[in-house]
């Protein structure tokens, strides 16, 4: 059976509260992990932006923005993993 690879994007939000060194180690980790599991086309870091509404009581985070490829399999482990990381506010995953 062919192996399916869908290419996906996602957005997630590390707490304004985490320093500058412990932010960059973050996205370093999801930026390995995704590689690990895919093939990253692009990684742009938007850095700090002002939130849609407040989350936690804090109004800012920091943006991080992923385009990968990878098998449908890896993003179920890919959300686990940023649901049960401290300092991740939010993310999102969607499929293009």
């Amino acid at each position: 059976m062919e192996k399916v690879i869908n290419t996906y994007e996602t957005l997630y939000i590390i707490d304004n509260r985490v320093d500058e060194a412990a932010t960059k180690a973050l996205v370093e980790k999801f930026t390995a992990l995704i590689s690990e599991n895919g093939t990253i086309d692009s990684v742009e870091e938007w850095g700090k932006k002002k939130l849609a509404y407040p989350i936690n009581d804090e109004t800012e985070g920091y943006y991080v923005l992923v385009n990968f490829k990878s098998e449908p399999s890896f993003i179920a482990e890919l959300e686990r993993i940023f649901n049960i990381t401290e300092g991740i506010v939010r993310s999102m995953t969607v499929r293009k």
